[in-house]
């Protein structure tokens, strides 16, 4: 084993840099951790490129709008956390919505989700959208049919006029299977550092698998237009499919490319 003092290790300055020290010391073998050293690796370079982005955005006073939708524990939130890790926070916000307001319940469905639309040079994300009216809310009964079907009317009309006036709209659904959601909202259950992921939905989400089928079905079917498609990322493998999310955003910045970057069509289903 290779010898090293502190002096090494103060010059360290990042989890990727830990990993490298370790192995060039022997204190652990590639061969054992060459799975993880990859996607490290990967997600480092790829956080690299989200940053690039973001200055591209910024430098072209792009509006870019980033919809995550997806089952519960499907990783909307980590996703989202590893992509701006080492973004600007000054230009760009996460919008994750709580219930409607009494107020907001008297508004059109999508004037409160307007407010958080992204300005020029800014990325928005939204940790569910506008789309809950799609799956939840009707499972749960939060609308009725006739505001259902009027949202489904209206969808895609919304999502074209902010799309002709300049906002790139990217859409992403993560998807899960059944085994692997029981495992991990049985985790929440059991991890007090994860309690306050466990909302009131989520006990149900088990129950009400097939009625999550069924209007997801009808999502796709009814607001994946050729303007504003929906990309599905199969989520049962969080590493691939935070990688996969990555590239897919990198690959639709309007007048942005990464050479050699493609979607990932294990992990990625198109919706069109």
């Amino acid at each position: 084993m290779a010898e090293f003092d502190l002096h090494d290790l103060e010059k360290i300055n990042n989890k990727q840099e830990i990993i490298d020290f370790l192995v060039d010391h022997d204190i652990i073998t590639e061969k054992k951790f060459k799975k993880q050293l990859a996607y490290e690796k990967e997600l480092a370079c790829l956080q690299a490129e989200m940053v690039k982005l973001q200055s591209h955005v910024i430098d072209h006073n792009h509006r870019v709008l980033v919809i995550f939708e997806g089952r519960d524990a499907a990783g909307k939130g980590g996703t989202i956390s590893r992509i701006v890790q080492n973004m600007n926070p000054k230009k760009y916000r996460i919008a994750a919505l709580p219930k409607p307001t009494a107020q907001e319940s008297g508004q059109w469905y999508f004037q409160r989700y307007f407010n958080h639309l992204p300005n020029a040079g800014e990325i928005v994300f939204f940790d569910r959208s506008w789309y809950n009216r799609a799956v939840v809310e009707p499972i749960f009964g939060f609308c009725t049919d006739q505001e259902y079907d009027l949202f489904m009317r209206q969808v895609n009309d919304v999502e074209r006029l902010l799309i002709e006036d300049g906002i790139n709209v990217i859409k992403i659904y993560l998807s899960i299977s059944k085994e692997e959601q029981a495992a991990r909202l049985e985790e929440r259950r059991s991890d007090p550092l994860k309690h306050w992921k466990m909302g009131s939905l989520d006990q149900q989400a088990q129950d009400k698998w097939d009625d999550y089928t069924k209007y997801i079905e009808l999502l796709f079917e009814k607001s994946s237009s050729a303007l504003a498609p929906w990309i599905e990322v199969k989520t049962d493998s969080k590493k691939k499919a935070r990688l996969a999310v990555m590239k897919h955003i990198l690959c639709k910045i309007k007048n942005y490319s990464v050479e050699g970057l493609t979607d990932d069509i294990d992990v990625i289903i198109k919706h069109q």
